[in-house]
Formats: structure tokens, C-alpha cells, sequence
């Protein structure tokens, strides 16, 4: 039997991990009550119906606004919304000319890193 202490969150926890023999997984056990993980978010509902073409989120953070709407025209490079990412504004842009086909997300909603944003067509 090994201990380890791992920090996660600034909050320590001390874990004991049992050594089983060849070809068996490890197992460990932790000694202190671990924090629950939080709820899933729902992922809001898409305005219209998705397109062809998905504008991912190119990093985790929160969406301070939505420029575009359902229905307009945009080519590339024009602004859809805006995600703020450590405390930094960035634009999130059309990659081809097209219309918007759905905004899957609202301002104020938090997003991972991939989650789709948007969809043109």
C-alpha cells in the first residue's frame, strides 16, 4: 500500500493506492471525503435548424454577447460573438461566407472548449 497527498483545487487529499500484481489495475481509495463534482450544465436549445458548417469554440470561457443573428448573411471574418476567456475578449469569427444557420448558446453561458456555438450554412 502506497499514500500520496494530491492537491486538487488547493484543497489536499491524501489517497491510498494498493498495488494488485501484473495485469491488474491499481485501485485507490481516498481517506478524505472527496468534493462533489459539479451538476452538468443543459445545453440550451438551438435557435433554427443546424447548418452544414459548425463554428466551434476555440477555448473554455463565458459568452459576453452574440453579434449575429439567425437568418444573416455573413462572409469570413465577421464577427459572430464575443467569448471571454481569462478576462480577455475575443471574437469569435464566421470561417466562410454563409448565413447563420442556428446560435446554439446565449450571452452569459459557459462553454468548453469544441462546444458548438454555431452552425451556417
Amino acid at each position: 500500500m502506497k499514500n500520496y497527498r494530491i492537491t486538487v483545487n488547493g484543497t489536499a487529499y491524501d489517497v491510498a493506492v494498493e498495488e494488485l500484481g501484473a495485469g491488474a489495475a491499481p485501485a485507490a481509495a481516498p481517506v478524505a471525503a472527496p468534493v462533489a463534482a459539479p451538476a452538468p450544465v443543459a445545453a440550451p436549445a438551438a435557435s433554427g435548424s443546424a447548418g452544414s458548417v459548425t463554428v466551434a469554440s476555440p477555448m473554455p470561457g463565458k459568452i459576453l454577447s452574440v453579434k449575429a443573428s439567425v437568418g444573416a448573411a455573413v462572409k469570413q471574418g465577421d464577427v459572430i460573438l464575443v467569448l471571454e476567456a481569462m478576462k480577455m475578449e475575443n471574437e469569435v469569427v464566421a470561417p466562410q461566407d454563409g448565413t447563420i444557420a442556428s446560435i446554439n448558446v446565449s450571452a452569459g453561458d459557459a462553454v468548453e472548449a469544441g462546444d458548438t456555438l454555431a452552425t451556417l450554412n
